[in-house]
C-alpha cells in the first residue's frame, strides 16, 4: 500500500480521517459511491471540502494511485469528483488509479480553488 506523504492525516480538531495507517488485514474496504443529501452536518461538508483541497494540492488533475486515502472519505466523493483512471477499475484495491474531475470539483467545492491555478 502507497503511503501518501505530506497528505493531511485528519480534518484539524475532529475525527473524520483522511488516511489509514496500515492495510486492513481482513481485506481492503471497496470503494462505493455514497449519496450526499442536502441535510448533512456541517462538519461533514467541511471534512468534504477540505478532503478535495487536500486532493487538488498533492494530485491536482493528475491520476493517483488509491494507496492509504481513506475508502470512507474518497467514497463520498467517488463517481463524482473522483473517477476511476483505469479500465478495468478494481474498486477494492490499494494500487487502484483515480482521478479528480477538476471541473465537477470546482463547482461542488470553490472554496477549495481559491488561489489555485489548475
Amino acid at each position: 500500500m502507497l503511503k501518501h506523504r505530506g497528505f493531511p492525516g485528519r480534518l484539524p480538531g475532529t475525527d473524520f480521517q483522511f488516511i489509514v495507517r496500515r492495510p486492513n488485514p481482513k481485506g481492503v474496504t471497496e470503494l462505493t459511491r455514497r449519496e450526499r443529501f442536502r441535510d448533512r452536518k456541517p462538519a461533514d461538508r467541511r471534512a468534504d471540502a477540505a478532503f478535495m483541497q487536500a486532493l487538488l494540492q498533492h494530485f491536482g488533475d493528475q491520476p493517483f494511485e488509491r494507496g492509504n486515502l481513506d475508502a470512507g472519505r474518497l467514497s463520498w466523493l467517488f463517481g463524482r469528483e473522483v473517477l476511476p483512471a483505469e479500465d478495468p477499475f478494481d474498486p477494492a484495491s490499494y494500487e487502484a488509479l483515480l482521478v479528480l474531475d477538476v471541473e465537477l470539483a470546482q463547482r461542488t467545492f470553490p472554496d477549495a480553488f481559491e488561489g489555485k491555478d489548475l
